[in-house]
């Protein structure tokens, strides 16, 4: 017969499979309370990964009150503090009010972000282990997970702990092995493909028509991230010729930005997907809880995903506290982290799928060229594009004026 909770030997407090940008902070946070911490993950580092690289500004603040962000300065990567964006004949260039001083957006490169999160977990006293691929959860005899098993160069392993951890992103094997059901599940609605350019003078930009979507993103070492979204039904068309494709989109939405690229070095082959699923999955369960892309997913096209991570992991250790011992304390606090999840969440979630529909409607059009006439609006608007405030704090009696 299996161990019970208690009567198992706890080697670590806490178990977190995934070491990317949900899963190291998550770790990180959990040791600097004074918990034994393991982070493992399948894949080894420093590598890279699909990304928007956008940290909005609330991402940003995360990383200041962790330590971290005068690494992701230190690293050469640009402070992004105008954003502009086009969409038919309306022009916005503007930034928010930021949050907690933090007005600029950055936009790391993966293996330079992910590496930075990793250290700072490292230096927090969490046992790192790489190339380890979880295979299976362990369960007490009343179903409670109480570790993981797995399998690395060197054979197998198997830990366990209070609490498991799934960080392991959009795929989560964690998910799958505990069960985790999907509580929200929405269409795909893009797919999305980018490549880097040397020298492409370029700030954050978006521009926008109808059935299309592109931005470009200044990251480090000079480089310009430029991307491009389609819509959904147009993948297996998009696919036949992508590097046609590709530059069409580019030329046919943001046209001044396609001359810019003229003559420019595309510095990697082009990367992409079509599948962008756009997901709520319950959050946590007895021993278990899901951080990141694991638990919530959606389109990539607002790149809210990092920033939405970094809440998760802040709301996550703020409703643990410091007590593992009590598997009921446990479970209570882990409920409340999941109802926080979805109640935070839930609007950025409905607002990227509006984006993601790649919709151009008259409403929307009148409600920009209202705010454009009006710094402090576009101020606003530009908040609420980083997932700061609410689209309530727009509809001022000015807005309503202009309308």
């Amino acid at each position: 017969m299996q161990p019970t909770f208690c009567e198992a030997k706890i080697m670590f407090d806490v178990i977190v499979v995934g070491a990317r940008c949900a899963g190291s902070p998550t770790a990180m946070t959990l040791a600097r309370a004074g918990f034994r911490v393991l982070l493992v993950d399948r894949a080894g580092f420093p590598s890279d990964t699909l990304s928007t690289h956008l940290v909005h500004q609330p991402g940003v603040a995360a990383l200041a009150r962790w330590g971290l962000l005068d690494r992701v300065i230190e690293s050469g990567c640009p402070a992004l503090d105008q954003v502009h964006y086009e969409v038919e004949d309306v022009r916005l260039t503007g930034c928010g009010r930021g949050v907690e001083g933090q007005r600029a957006a950055y936009a790391p490169r993966r293996q330079v972000l992910d590496s930075i999160l990793l250290d700072g977990a490292i230096a927090a006293g969490v046992e790192f282990r790489e190339r380890h691929t979880v295979t299976g959860v362990l369960r007490d005899e009343t179903g409670r997970v109480v570790g993981v098993e797995g399998t690395h160069r060197g054979g197998t392993f198997s830990e366990r702990a209070a609490l498991v951890i799934g960080a392991d992103g959009m795929r989560s094997r964690i998910a799958d092995l505990c069960d985790a059901s999907f509580t929200r599940r929405k269409p795909r609605l893009t797919c999305a493909y980018y490549a880097y350019w040397d020298d492409l003078p370029a700030g954050l930009e978006l521009y926008e028509r109808p059935g299309s979507w592109v931005a470009a993103v200044p990251t480090n070492d000079g480089a310009t991230l430029v991307l491009t979204y389609f819509p959904q039904d147009r993948f297996d068309e998009v696919r036949v010729d992508l590097e046609r494709a590709y530059h069409e989109q580019i030329r046919t939405t943001a046209p001044a930005l396609f001359e810019r690229m003229r003559g420019k070095r595309q510095l990697e082959r082009l990367r992409g997907t079509g599948d962008q699923q756009n997901f709520f999955r319950q959050a946590s369960g007895p021993g278990w809880a899901l951080v990141g892309d694991a638990g919530h997913h959606k389109d990539s096209i607002t790149a809210r995903g990092i920033s939405d991570a970094f809440f998760q992991v802040e709301s996550l250790m703020r409703h643990i506290g410091k007590d593992l011992g009590d598997p009921a304390h446990v479970d209570e606090a882990l409920a409340g982290y999941a109802a926080e999840r979805d109640r935070a969440l839930l609007g950025g979630f409905e607002a990227t799928l509006n984006v993601a529909r790649l919709e151009v409607h008259q409403e929307r059009l009148a409600l920009l060229r209202a705010v454009r006439q009006d710094e402090e609006l576009t101020t606003t608007y530009f908040d609420l594009v980083a997932g700061v405030g609410s689209f309530e704090a727009l509809y001022t009696p000015r807005l309503m004026a202009l309308l």
